[in-house]
């Protein structure tokens, strides 16, 4: 159940160039709900007292562009929707559609498994945004806690026309969705405007999920430590500069969190992941290096000269030599069925080791 519904885009207005999709708890959000003790603690926090993870702030402003749309969709119950208003509010970040679950109406009616369930309750939420203003690119951003990875890649090949609607009748019987929720959800299937418009996903490895478990979803899924990771794969994809990027890292280093040599790091283990090549991470630096001498750090006193940054940076490329890069794996069509009930499974046995 969703709460508000996405708004329709104004008659006359031209649909948005590319939707950026958010998942908001572990993915933009600090937030811990693995036991009864989390959930009270999030429940009674204030604006102030919730944090962003490093660099997530940053990248929402240089993503709210002309053009560009932020829909945040989280499984957050609709009683927090002040305080994580004001959050968002608070850390200047502007969105065009903010959904939130309403748990409240479940528990009224007694729809018990609707109370954790992702894949009913998120994968209509999309749906139901994208035929409200289609855009013709569309990038995704989640985490490791929950099945984002599977809700994503699920969505985009239902938009793509790749899954079927008797495909995905059998994935939300799998996900023990309520016969209303999954006839709602195949309507929607059946209206969304069909175009191959996912390019690329992210999931923010949260509980530190080893990234090799997400090469069976493709590349254009890609785990991510930290943000850094994210702003370098988007630079690589034309998506942003690279003095946003740089903007980025500035908020990973003053949050106390990050050094210069965790973000070096951070560059090396995406190119030894094939996430992005040492040829546009050496580009992505000499331009950072102009984007740095036309003012980007300007009263940045605290910093070497970036020109030592840079080259240090352009080190740790170059230590990497010709070493292999990951190699993607020879992929096969998804199987959404079997992967639900591995998520069910994993899930299960988490709750039997009281971990949530």
């Amino acid at each position: 159940m969703l709460e508000p519904p996405p708004p329709q885009l104004p008659p006359g207005a031209r649909p948005p160039r590319h939707t950026f999709r958010w998942d908001l708890d572990k993915t933009y959000l600090r937030t811990e709900f693995d036991s009864l003790k989390d959930l009270a603690k999030a429940a009674i926090e204030t604006a102030a007292d919730k944090q962003a993870f490093p660099g997530a702030t940053a990248l929402l402003r240089a993503l709210r562009q002309d053009g560009n749309r932020i829909c945040i969709v989280s499984g957050s119950p609709t009683q927090m929707r002040q305080v994580l208003a004001a959050k968002l509010a608070l850390d200047g970040v502007e969105y065009d559609e903010f959904i939130l679950k309403n748990n409240l109406k479940n528990i009224l009616r007694g729809r018990f498994r609707a109370l954790r369930a992702q894949i009913p309750y998120k994968l209509p939420a999309m749906l139901m945004s994208r035929i409200a203003a289609p855009a013709g690119a569309e990038t995704l951003f989640g985490d490791d806690a929950e099945a984002d990875a599977i809700i994503y890649c699920l969505y985009a090949d239902l938009v793509a026309g790749v899954v079927s609607l008797q495909d995905l009748e059998r994935v939300l019987i799998a996900s023990r969705a309520y016969d209303d929720d999954a006839e709602r959800c195949l309507e929607l299937a059946r209206r969304v405007p069909k175009a191959n418009v996912v390019g690329r996903m992210f999931i923010h490895l949260d509980r530190r999920s080893p990234p090799m478990g997400f090469r069976r979803f493709g590349p254009r899924l890609v785990p991510v430590y930290n943000y850094f990771q994210a702003a370098l794969v988007l630079y690589a994809d034309k998506v942003l500069t690279a003095r946003q990027v740089i903007f980025v890292a500035l908020e990973m280093l003053d949050s106390g969190q990050y050094e210069l040599g965790h973000l070096a790091t951070s560059v090396q283990d995406v190119i030894r992941r094939g996430r992005i090549t040492r040829e546009k991470a050496l580009e992505l630096t000499a331009e950072a290096n102009e984007a740095a001498a036309s003012g980007a750090l300007s009263g940045r006193t605290d910093l070497p000269p970036f020109e030592r940054i840079a080259e240090s940076f352009r080190v740790r490329v170059r230590e990497l030599g010709n070493a292999p890069v990951d190699p993607e794996p020879e992929l096969e069509p998804l199987d959404y069925v079997r992967l639900v009930d591995e998520e069910h499974e994993h899930r299960h046995k988490r709750r039997r080791h009281g971990m949530g």
